[in-house]
């Protein structure tokens, strides 16, 4: 194996042009790490936010951007016992300087899980985040039961088609807002009702819920409070989400905002639902890695119906 490969680097924040395609190091598994030759890199608006230089403390320049990962391990750090090489994997990293654009990653064990077997890496590397996203604002922070009202807001984007499996296999009656050309795909991942957001205000067409996955934010936070049964809650996922704790609990309200912690434990659970059929995720392009800024573009555009995976 070669010392060199390529990766995406950005050296300063602002648009896409800022990603360069670049020679660098192949990196060497720490203790508790693997080294993944990397397969299939999934792309989410949280990389465009980080980017752009809105967050800067959460990111360290020069960096390689890119928290969904699949890929085969070619080699394990120090003190790793559940994977060897040549085991396929996937996992959602952490914020760091050497994230999943890239030829190579070292990647925390911990963050990761067998890839499914009916699924190429190219399409594993679509699941992590959404899926992990889903899950806990889903199972964790709502606790979504057999008979909830679940409104999902962008449901056809990357957490949305996710979101409205995971809300229909717990039992909960599902609606979603999306474009017109997106309801049959939506009714087909299980949706109840599909809200055209570009030609209807949601507050008229829809009876209270019990939870509000806001995957959209700004003026959809305060708009999401009104459809809420009292004592519902708001989960936001927006880096402007538009409401807060305070004002929700003025209304007797909650609201919490969602983050999905890789852990390779909660990977399993979304690994046995893809085996098993009971859970899709769907990738509308794939970019060459030397295209990560058109790729970042197109993600910026908000058009994008499932995700987008950068192929090395």
């Amino acid at each position: 194996m070669s010392a060199r490969m390529h990766a995406v680097v950005q050296s300063v924040f602002g648009g896409p042009e800022t990603l360069e395609y670049a020679e660098t190091g192949v990196p060497e598994p720490g203790p508790g790490q693997v080294l993944l030759r990397v397969a299939g890199a999934g792309i989410n608006p949280g990389d465009a936010v980080l980017r752009s230089g809105r967050v800067p403390e959460l990111v360290e320049l020069p960096w390689t951007p890119g928290n969904d990962v699949a890929g085969v391990v070619e080699r394990v750090g120090e003190g790793v016992t559940r994977f060897a090489p040549g085991d396929e994997v996937y996992g959602m990293l952490p914020v760091s300087r050497r994230g999943a654009y890239a030829e190579f990653t070292a990647a925390p064990a911990e963050a990761l899980a067998f890839a499914p077997k009916n699924l190429d890496l190219v399409h594993a590397g679509a699941v992590p985040l959404v899926a992990s996203t889903a899950w806990q604002a889903l199972t964790v922070l709502a606790r979504v039961r057999p008979g909830d009202r679940v409104l999902i807001h962008a449901a056809a984007g990357g957490v949305g088609h996710v979101a409205v499996q995971l809300a229909k296999e717990l039992g909960a009656h599902v609606i979603g807002t999306a474009r017109a050309a997106n309801h049959d795909l939506l009714r087909g991942l299980g949706a109840d009702e599909a809200i055209d957001h570009t030609t209807t205000d949601f507050r008229t067409a829809v009876a209270p819920v019990d939870m509000v996955l806001d995957l959209v934010g700004g003026a959809y936070g305060p708009r999401s409070l009104d459809v809420l049964r009292p004592g519902g809650l708001l989960v936001g996922a927006s880096i402007a989400p538009g409401t807060d704790e305070r004002r929700a609990a003025e209304r007797g309200l909650r609201y919490v905002w969602v983050t999905a912690a890789p852990s390779g434990e909660v990977l399993d659970r979304i690994t046995e639902r893809i085996e098993a059929g009971r859970l899709r995720v769907l990738v509308q392009d794939t970019y060459p890695l030397s295209e990560a800024a058109e790729a970042h573009r197109a993600i910026e555009a908000r058009r994008t119906t499932g995700k987008l995976v950068l192929v090395p």
